[in-house]
């Protein structure tokens, strides 16, 4: 069985998605990759361990400057120290802490 991690499961994507901001309406130029397929190739390069730019293409998450963009912008909103939060409150609430 081949392991990838940047596959997000649905129960997983259903605890992240609310946290991620909206993108902004009168956002100039084309349509932005959608935040799912930007999770995806993030997850991808954080796991081969590879640079931003060597995100084949081909995988379809976009291209690893997009990757990275919205990484960056995810950050700045507290998007992860958000998830973090909740994971452990997930965590906690099944008794799976210890």
């Amino acid at each position: 069985m081949t392991i990838r991690p940047w596959i997000v499961d649905d129960a997983l994507r259903a605890l992240i998605e609310p946290l991620l901001p909206p993108w902004p309406e009168t956002s100039p130029g084309p349509r932005p990759v959608p935040d799912r397929l930007c999770l995806k190739g993030i997850l991808y390069v954080l796991h081969n361990d590879i640079a931003w730019q060597l995100l084949p293409l081909e995988l379809g998450f976009g291209s690893g400057r997009t990757c990275w963009r919205r990484l960056e912008r995810w950050q700045k909103a507290g998007v992860f120290d958000e998830l973090h939060r909740t994971l452990l409150a997930e965590l906690s609430a099944a008794g799976a802490l210890n």
